[in-house]
């Protein structure tokens, strides 16, 4: 791959920035003390065209590719994670399945709006049973005149409080196979449930949420065929797990740029303590595995770009660019050392959020399992 940037890209990527350090960044410390989403951020975002940026002109979008999408993204997670959270949701998991699978009417009136920044998308999946086991999502959909009933409960909805639709996955038909509805917010038998209280990204809301004999119309069911929902599912989890990737990017950089200003700053015993050899030796580990990081996440952006096969290349890229982010998360709060146990200053707030990039897309061990499968062919 060549990892000079186009032009537009390049763009793209100092357009995010000067907005991640201008608005987004200043904002962090109070969205996360007040655990309020960013509403005001969200359609400033809308504004800068960043909601489409996946999607065809002919859907108000700028058809900008995986690369451009990943730049931005890691520019607004550099800012606050739960920001980047909130826009990754509301531009790809929330309004894929509304955009490849809805009609013209439920463009017009759901997926246009979404994008700028007027409605709000959802996508529902994890159970309180079922996490990274898909096999055990117990939704049911059962088949009624004009329509579905739906019965069950899911777990952990980003952007559930604030929500206007809702992507659900359930099982319907004789074989009971995962089956893609649109649930809007007003339909009856849908409730949101009690706020789940998180010790990171605050600032990005999740719910349970219950469907109650929740009719959903015929319009509204987004499989093309009864037990399709695994088969498009599977077509966007690598993009998830790339872009999983360039939001861990972002938070480690933040953590890297935050210990190095800290230790060039920082005295003891008469010099910063980026003299020491220790603190050297510290960053220069973190540097080089946020730059390893960056290679393989833009690797795996390009090879989907490119139409490339990309599985193996999307978990290796999620693997290692989250848990990277940790461990240099970590390491910045003992660079800081008092100071980053201290609420006044970013790094535990990064310590805090980066967590959430290691369940999304799939966990570590789950990512490693899926390596291994592909190693082995």
């Amino acid at each position: 791959m060549n990892f000079e940037l186009t032009s537009t890209q390049a763009t793209v990527q100092q357009t995010f920035a000067r907005f991640s350090d201008n608005v987004i960044a200043p904002a962090a410390a109070a969205l996360d003390e007040a655990g309020n989403f960013p509403r005001d951020i969200f359609r400033q975002l809308a504004a800068l065209g960043f909601f489409g940026i996946r999607y065809p002109q002919s859907a108000g979008g700028s058809g900008m590719d995986l690369v451009s999408f990943c730049l931005a993204l890691e520019e607004i997670s550099r800012g606050s994670l739960a920001v980047a959270g909130c826009a990754a949701m509301q531009s790809l998991m929330g309004t894929n399945f509304l955009f490849q699978l809805g009609d013209q009417a439920l463009h017009q009136r759901l997926l246009y709006p979404a994008l700028q920044g007027e409605k709000i998308g959802a996508i529902c999946m994890t159970e309180p049973d079922a996490g990274s086991d898909l096999g055990g999502i117990r939704t049911s959909a059962t088949r009624v005149p004009g329509g579905y009933r739906l019965n069950g409960q899911k777990m952990w909805v980003t952007s559930a409080p604030v929500a206007d639709f809702f992507t659900v996955f359930a099982r319907a038909g004789d074989d009971e196979r995962l089956t893609i509805f649109l649930v809007e917010r007003d339909f009856e038998g849908l409730s949101v449930g009690r706020a789940i209280d998180k010790m990171g990204v605050r600032a990005l809301p999740t719910s349970e949420l219950a469907l109650n004999d929740c009719l959903v119309p015929d319009s509204h069911r987004l499989s093309k065929a009864e037990g399709d929902g695994e088969e498009h599912l599977r077509r966007i989890l690598s993009e998830i797990r790339i872009i999983t990737g360039a939001m861990a990017l972002g938070v480690g950089r933040a953590a890297l740029d935050e210990a190095q200003r800290y230790a060039g700053e920082r005295c003891q015993f008469g010099k910063p303590i980026n003299r020491f050899q220790a603190v050297q030796l510290r960053l220069a580990e973190m540097a080089t595995e946020m730059e390893a990081a960056r290679h393989l996440v833009y690797h795996a952006a390009w090879r989907k770009d490119a139409g490339q096969p990309v599985r193996q290349h999307a978990a290796m890229a999620k693997l290692f660019a989250t848990e990277a982010a940790t461990r240099v998360c970590d390491d910045a709060a003992r660079v800081l050392a008092s100071y980053g146990f201290a609420m006044e200053y970013p790094v535990q707030r990064y310590l805090r959020d980066v967590r959430f990039t290691l369940i999304g897309g799939g966990t570590s061990d789950i990512l490693k399992l899926i390596i291994a499968k592909e190693l082995s062919g």
